[in-house]
């Protein structure tokens, strides 16, 4: 996206399609293949149109997260239950992935056009309408299949429309899709919970896919096979891949990419850069519940909290992605963020066993993971997608989909894991509100109570109507009856109290040293990414990085001097 136009751009205007002359206005909006490369200004576009596509489907993704202690209750769901709608969706969303490695083939265009408003629709009339929690899940199930799949096609798309040096910029702002869409989740949600419904905010996330389809549906296209099976370096590349093109066999180009597919640098890499989201993984699907039951934040709290993230994240990969390409290094960047995140992280773990920490000691800590984490990601990206095209350029989609795979796996493991590390989130989500409300609705009779201890523990033993009248007799000498009479009208919620209370108080303490475990875990998925950016393409020097550059630009040369050559 920092590359400037070339000479190219100004002297050949790019047509919309193959034989445009010979298609109707209704083909193109199924039939949107690239006979050439298109020129800076519409190419932005294309780009553009990617970046909200992807910002607005993970709005839609990640609202339910905004909202999650409103719809546990509202389905009488267990915490549990919950988070097995999570690992369900991903499971599904990372087979889903896989299938979308066959954009190669079918192209990327119209699964992300046509992905984008079947699940628009689904979270529209779908989700806020489910009879049940089993319905609620199936519907998400649906939803995360879409995302499965429109995960592989967009960067696809991103890859396919930016040359190498300026691909960590493209990447960067493609990356902002999931971050941006998590800014405007918690944006929207700090803005407006308190007088909507988390029906409503999954509708107006819905309401916002139904516009960007609209704007894709007439405007997207893609690169034909033969321009997109070819590695582009820079724009100036631009005449000698479409020459190229006219004598390239998509199919066989494409025979074994699975295979190519399979190698430590492609598969490595991928579950590296999975390991290193995971804290992201748990911001996206836990900070509600973390800040819920640790701090006593409401989520409009905790989600204007968590914008501090996001915002720095998405500022982050956009200015890491210019430099990225301006240096046309990827690897020091990737060192950089991931040792920044593991210290920002570390801190932010010892932190969790602290009641006392302050809003804003929280927030700077984020905007410090966030900064380093996009310091490491865009660069990522580009270097993977970069790592793919060494491999076999024509398998684009395949690699990607083996990197979709694999980061929903690990979403759905790690979500999973987190009941088991975490135990007591489930009696705090499930009856943590209950207790605090019979503590204060049942204060002054639980004082009565804890006054008379054995009185109480003796008159525990019978109802109302088995009570000995002797025993009557001493609990109305003992604490007047007054003060009976008030103990009397408060049993339902002392018997709250006493069901649920130990649980809930044996939570509350375990639970900050657990959550700092989680938080550890994450620290270790970060140190795991750190070996894995030594097997991935790309120079360590910016010196060596321009050599390489400027060596490729005079091979491009000769090759077109010859083309040239040889049409005289």
């Amino acid at each position: 996206m920092s590359v400037a136009p070339t000479p190219f751009d100004a002297e050949r205007p790019a047509p919309d399609v193959p034989a445009a002359g010979s298609r109707g206005p209704l083909s193109r909006l199924y039939r949107r293949d690239l006979a050439e490369y298109p020129p800076t200004g519409r190419r932005m576009g294309y780009l553009a149109i990617v970046v909200v596509t992807t910002v607005v489907l993970y709005y839609m993704l990640y609202i339910q997260y905004a909202v999650a202690t409103s719809i546990i209750t509202h389905f009488h769901m267990t915490y549990p239950y919950f988070i097995w709608v999570s690992v369900i969706g991903n499971a599904i969303g990372a087979f889903a992935s896989l299938l979308a490695g066959l954009a190669d083939r079918w192209g990327r265009a119209n699964l992300v056009v046509y992905g984008l408003l079947v699940a628009a629709l689904l979270v529209f009339f779908g989700l806020p309408n489910a009879s049940s929690k089993t319905a609620y899940l199936v519907l998400f199930a649906l939803v995360s299949f879409i995302e499965g799949i429109v995960l592989v096609a967009t960067p696809a798309l991103i890859r396919d429309f930016s040359p190498q040096l300026g691909r960590a910029t493209a990447m960067g702002y493609w990356t902002m899709g999931p971050v941006v869409g998590s800014l405007v989740v918690t944006t929207v949600t700090s803005n407006t919970l308190s007088s909507s419904s988390w029906q409503d905010e999954l509708r107006y996330s819905a309401a916002a896919g139904l516009v960007v389809f609209v704007a894709a549906f007439f405007a997207l296209r893609e690169l034909s096979p033969g321009l997109r099976d070819q590695i582009m370096v820079s724009l100036r590349d631009r005449a000698l891949v479409e020459a190229r093109a006219k004598g390239i066999d998509p199919e066989s180009v494409r025979r074994g990419e699975w295979r190519h597919m399979l190698r430590l640098d492609i598969l490595g890499s991928a579950f590296a850069i999975s390991a290193f989201l995971l804290l992201y993984f748990a911001a996206v699907g836990n900070f509600v519940v973390y800040f819920a039951t640790n701090y006593g934040f409401s989520e409009q709290r905790t989600n204007g909290l968590a914008n501090w993230y996001w915002a720095a994240n998405a500022i982050a990969l956009v200015l890491v992605g210019l430099l990225s390409d301006r240096l046309k290094v990827r690897k020091p960047f990737m060192i950089a963020g991931g040792v920044g995140t593991v210290v920002a992280t570390a801190v932010f773990a010892t932190r969790a066993t602290h009641a006392g920490t302050g809003y804003y000691t929280f927030a700077w800590l984020f905007i410090a993971i966030g900064v380093f984490s996009g310091i490491a990601y865009a660069p990522w990206m580009a270097s993977f997608t970069e790592t793919v095209e060494k491999r076999n350029p024509a398998a684009t989609a395949a690699g990607l989909a083996v990197w979709g795979w694999t980061i929903r796996i690990v979403v759905a493991v790690s979500s999973a894991c987190i009941p088991a590390v975490v135990t007591s989130v489930t009696p705090l989500v499930e009856h943590g509100a209950q207790v605090t409300a019979a503590q204060t609705q049942a204060g002054p009779a639980l004082a009565v109570v804890r006054a008379h201890p054995q009185l109480f523990a003796e008159m525990g033993k019978y109802t109302p109507a088995t009570m000995p009248a002797a025993l009557g007799a001493r609990a109305v000498k003992e604490v007047g009856p007054a003060d009976l009479a008030l103990v009397q009208k408060a049993q339902p919620q002392l018997k709250v109290l006493q069901e649920y209370g130990p649980r809930v108080q044996k939570a509350a303490e375990d639970g900050p040293g657990e959550w700092r475990t989680w938080w550890w875990i994450c620290v270790g998925g970060q140190v795991l990414f750190l070996p894995f950016v030594f097997v991935m393409a790309g120079r360590w020097s910016p010196k060596k990085a321009r050599q390489d550059a400027e060596e490729h630009q005079l091979a491009v040369d000769r090759e077109m001097a010859a083309l040239a050559s040889a049409e005289v």
